[in-house]
């Protein structure tokens, strides 16, 4: 089975997690956005501790400018969810060959769930924006291994408990 077979149901439950439905509706408050991209610049930063396959795919710098964007407005706290701490801690004690996975995961998501995205978010959405985006993908796409459907599930895993627990965030605000 190849790595897209293999991770589908894990993606597919991902997609329709109700926060992640609520974004694509555009239901969702600029602090519900603030506190989803806070935890996209926690799994980034914990990543791009490591050299990446090319350097289009660095997100920390666009993740911030979209942050101080919505915290000028906003002036609420960054908060990091204990879903991904557990992520973060979890990346951080990974080799380069199991963090590549990761890479896998998270930056082709952003990279092209992300052009649908951005659409709909209340902010600039500099998060999703690429230079060299085919190139950046393809420097992805040649590292990519059939063998990596069990971490990139891990992954799926760890992003449906961080949407599960925005959406319990936002439920309480």
């Amino acid at each position: 089975m190849n790595l897209r077979e293999a991770t589908a149901e894990k993606h597919k439950i991902a997609e329709k997690m109700p926060f992640n439905q609520r974004m694509m509706q555009k239901q969702l408050s600029k602090l519900d956005y603030l506190n989803y991209i806070n935890q996209h610049f926690e799994i980034f930063t914990a990543i791009e501790a490591n050299d990446l396959p090319h350097p289009s795919l660095n997100r920390t710098q666009l993740i911030t400018l979209d942050i101080e964007e919505l915290q000028l407005e906003l002036k609420a706290p960054n908060v990091v969810l204990n879903s991904t701490k557990l992520y973060v801690a979890y990346l951080q004690n990974l080799s380069y060959q199991d963090l590549l996975p990761h890479i896998y995961l998270n930056y082709l998501a952003v990279m092209f769930g992300g052009q649908i995205i951005k659409k709909v978010v209340p902010s600039t959405g500099n998060m999703y924006e690429f230079e060299n985006m085919n190139e950046a993908a393809s420097t992805i796409r040649v590292l990519q291994k059939d063998e990596w459907a069990d971490e990139v599930n891990k992954g799926f895993d760890f992003n449906i408990a961080i949407l599960e627990e925005l959406e319990l965030n936002s439920l309480s605000n």
